[in-house]
């Protein structure tokens, strides 16, 4: 009886352990179904010389920018713009793992829980929320620059534009893409995956701090010779500013003034507020994570803590990450989570369902935010000039990174429109670019001319 008994309570185990492996597959199969399905070894889904040779990329005007004709995998016909798309839309080799070709392919490949891979050989129509013509224009005014242009609507978090150059043409690789310094870090996609020296956007952090936790601010003065002690610390100035009030301060980018009250706020309230901002956070942008900020305030001298108040020192921040902050402060301390995937549609014409807009926690509060939208537009009137931006409210804050001895600082243009109509928060990088306003600015001024008042 007692063996009967000990019989019964294996099979027992048994059928839970059937049981509980069958939950961990059907599981596994919900999430990376899509993924199993149009991995390699499906070889039907794919060319002799491992290219995906199903699946439609379009922008979001429906340009299409990636297609399959008779067996093998092109791209759009201008060479620009496929340099200028090549990050979002990938390459025929598979190293750009940011590209759809590459990162969205269980939605190329038409891949459904209910049919697996079979009949996948048809492949979906997959939008991006891109337009084709804005990356154009923004690779352009690159010039041939290292660096990344992008912009993408607060309210929604559509990506309008994603570029990262250097790039090159997907259909002639050039042979030297290994060894020639032009096209040194050419499969990163600077936007996403990419970590930079922040230079004085970051003072929009700073500033967002100080106004805050120093009671007083608004009335305080600081004066400008050029450069000041902190700590241990010589800061140095872009230029002698004399005696000025925090909003002139921030016009200025007066690192003098900057630098000083990081120190007066501590490594603590520094630290609190650039996680707050969400600078050492990592954004999902359908399913591809951003490379996360890093900044050394814990322990850090109060000489150090200026030069990171200031964007300078060890300071990291993501392009993408950085944008979103731009968005949140001009939605009132929160915005859209960006996304870069608009819709599928399957070969028998059914869409996919809509995408859920998701929001950002809380960024910046919501008087803080109004501040400093304020006090960044003043900056383009004041600074940059409103005459570079027709037609744009617009709010910016422009940052020149060194980067060390002998080489040209990195230029940076971030911000946002506050058009009822075009509700953009964008940001510009051009890797040892120069002066961040000059360089930087006029690489904006271009693409969002496009965006806002077309072409002529």
């Amino acid at each position: 009886m007692k063996k009967i008994e000990r019989r019964a309570v294996v099979c027992a185990v048994l059928a839970l352990l059937l049981a509980a492996g069958l939950c961990v597959f059907l599981v596994n199969y919900l999430l990376n179904g899509g993924s199993w399905a149009s991995s390699a070894f499906n070889r039907h889904l794919y060319d002799s010389n491992g290219v995906l040779a199903v699946g439609t990329v379009l922008d979001r005007d429906g340009d299409v920018l990636s297609s399959v004709e008779n067996g093998k995998r092109t791209y759009y016909s201008s060479e620009a713009v496929r340099k200028a798309t090549l990050h979002a839309v990938g390459d025929l080799r598979g190293s750009i793992g940011t590209g759809a070709l590459n990162a969205f392919a269980d939605r190329l490949t038409g891949y459904n829980i209910l049919n697996g891979a079979f009949g996948a050989d048809r492949g979906n129509e997959l939008y991006l929320t891109i337009d084709a013509r804005y990356n154009y224009e923004a690779y352009q005014a690159l010039n041939g620059c290292a660096g990344t242009v992008a912009v993408y609507n607060y309210k929604t978090g559509e990506i309008l534009c994603m570029v990262s150059s250097p790039s090159y043409d997907p259909l002639h690789v050039p042979e030297d893409i290994e060894t020639n310094d032009r096209y040194q870090g050419t499969y990163l996609n600077r936007f996403l995956s990419a970590t930079f020296t922040p230079g004085s956007v970051f003072k929009t952090v700073t500033l967002a701090a100080a106004l805050e936790n120093i009671p007083d601010v608004g009335q305080r003065t600081w004066t400008c010779a050029g450069s000041v002690q902190v700590g241990e610390e010589t800061i140095v100035c872009s230029g002698t500013h004399g005696e000025q009030h925090i909003g002139d301060a921030f016009a200025n980018s007066c690192n003098v003034a900057f630098a000083q009250i990081a120190a007066e706020l501590g490594e603590d309230t520094m630290k609190r507020y650039t996680e707050k901002a969400g600078l050492t956070d990592s954004y999902s942008v359908n399913g591809l994570p951003t490379a996360r900020g890093s900044f050394s305030f814990s322990g850090a001298a109060e000489g150090q803590l200026g030069w990171a108040g200031v964007g300078q020192g060890q300071d990291l921040v993501n392009p993408c990450a950085l944008m979103v902050y731009m968005g949140a402060i001009a939605g009132g301390g929160k915005a859209a989570e960006p996304y870069v995937i608009q819709k599928t549609v399957s070969a028998l014409g059914l869409p996919s369902f809509p995408h859920l807009t998701r929001r950002t926690g809380t960024l910046v509060s919501g008087g803080t935010a109004a501040k400093l939208a304020d006090m960044m537009a003043d900056n383009v009137e004041k600074t940059y000039g409103t005459k570079r931006f027709p037609n744009m409210d617009i709010c910016a804050k422009s940052g020149t990174a060194e980067v060390g001895e002998g080489q040209q600082p990195h230029a940076w243009f971030a911000g946002f429109l506050r058009n009822e109509d075009a509700p953009y928060a964008f940001v510009v990088l051009v890797e040892n670019g120069g002066g961040g306003s000059s360089v930087a600015g006029t690489v904006a001024g271009k693409v969002l001319d496009v965006m806002v008042n077309g072409y002529e």
